[in-house]
C-alpha cells in the first residue's frame, strides 16, 4: 500500500471509529454524531451570543422584556433538570428581522420582528420552543461533527487523487456537492423538523396551546415571497411543517390539556 493511499485509509478509519465511538441519542430517539465535548460547545454558545449582543441592537422595551421573559421562564420550567438550572439569560433584539434562536450555554435571543408573525403568545411560544428544541438535541454539535467528518473525507480525497490535478479537481468538487446535497442540508431539514416536535411538545407542557405552532407556521406561508425547492433548501417547505405540525398534535394536546389540568396557565402579555 503507498503512502499516500495509507494515509486516506487511515483518515478514513479514524472517522468511522470516531462516530462509532460518538454515536449518541436525540430526544426524539434518533441516532446522531457528536464529536465535540459539551462543554466546548456551551462555551461557544456563550461567546457567539456575547458577539451577537454587541452587533445587534437590545431593545429597551420594558413591555417587550417582559413578554418574551415570561414566555421563556415558562418553557424553561419545563426543560430537563439538567437544562432547567442553568441561568438562561433572554435578550430582546430591537431589529425587524423575523428570527429567533437558542444557544448551547442557555442563551435565548428574539428578534422584534418575530413578534409580528408569531402574534398570539402560543405561536412566539413555539418559536421559542423550536429554538430551545435545538438545543435539547445538540443539533449544532451534530452540525459542527458533520463538519469535522465532512472535512476528513475532503482530505483524504486530496491526497488518494494527488497525482493527477484534474482528477483532483473534479472528485473534490464531486464530494463537495455531495456533502452538501446529500449530508448536511438533509440533516438540517431533519433538525428543524425534529426541533419542530419538541418544541410543540415543551410549549404544550408548559400549557401553551400547541394548536399555536400550526398557526405559526400558516402566517409564515402567508409572508413568504417563494422558498427554494425543498430538496436544496435547509428548511423544510411550509406546507410540510404544518402537516407534520397538523399530525403530532394527537401527541402535543394531551399535554396541553395535562399540563392546564395541573394549573400550567402562563399569562404572557404581548406588548402593545
Amino acid at each position: 500500500m503507498s503512502t499516500p493511499v495509507r494515509i486516506a485509509f487511515l483518515s478514513c478509519a479514524a472517522l468511522v471509529i470516531g462516530g462509532l465511538v460518538a454515536c449518541a441519542t436525540t430526544p426524539t430517539g434518533r441516532k446522531q454524531l457528536r464529536l465535540v465535548p459539551a462543554s466546548t460547545m456551551e462555551a461557544l454558545g456563550v461567546q457567539s451570543f456575547e458577539q451577537i449582543k454587541q452587533e445587534e441592537p437590545i431593545s429597551q422595551d420594558p413591555a417587550a422584556n417582559r413578554y418574551v421573559r415570561c414566555l421563556a421562564d415558562a418553557l424553561i420550567a419545563e426543560l430537563p433538570a439538567k437544562w432547567r438550572r442553568k441561568q438562561w439569560e433572554v435578550v430582546v433584539f430591537d431589529s425587524d428581522t423575523v428570527n429567533a434562536f437558542a444557544l448551547p450555554g442557555g442563551r435565548i435571543g428574539v428578534y422584534r420582528g418575530i413578534m409580528e408573525v408569531a402574534d398570539a403568545p402560543e405561536q412566539l411560544a413555539a418559536v421559542m420552543g423550536h429554538e430551545i428544541g435545538h438545543v435539547l438535541a445538540n443539533h449544532g454539535n451534530e452540525r459542527v461533527s458533520q463538519g469535522l467528518v465532512a472535512q476528513g473525507v475532503m482530505v483524504s480525497a486530496s491526497v488518494l487523487t494527488a497525482g493527477n490535478p484534474r482528477t483532483q479537481q473534479a472528485v473534490l468538487a464531486g464530494l463537495g456537492l455531495g456533502a452538501q446535497v446529500g449530508v448536511l442540508l438533509p440533516f438540517s431539514r431533519k433538525h428543524e423538523s425534529e426541533a419542530d416536535l419538541i418544541g410543540m411538545d415543551l410549549m404544550a407542557e408548559a400549557g401553551f396551546d400547541p394548536h399555536g405552532a400550526v398557526q405559526l407556521w400558516r402566517n409564515m406561508a402567508a409572508r413568504s415571497k417563494g422558498q427554494p425547492p425543498q430538496f436544496l433548501s435547509t428548511h423544510p417547505s411550509h406546507q410540510t411543517r404544518i402537516q407534520a405540525l397538523q399530525k403530532h398534535l394527537s401527541v402535543a394536546v394531551p399535554k396541553y390539556e395535562s399540563a392546564r389540568s395541573r394549573g400550567r396557565r402562563p399569562a404572557c402579555v404581548p406588548p402593545r
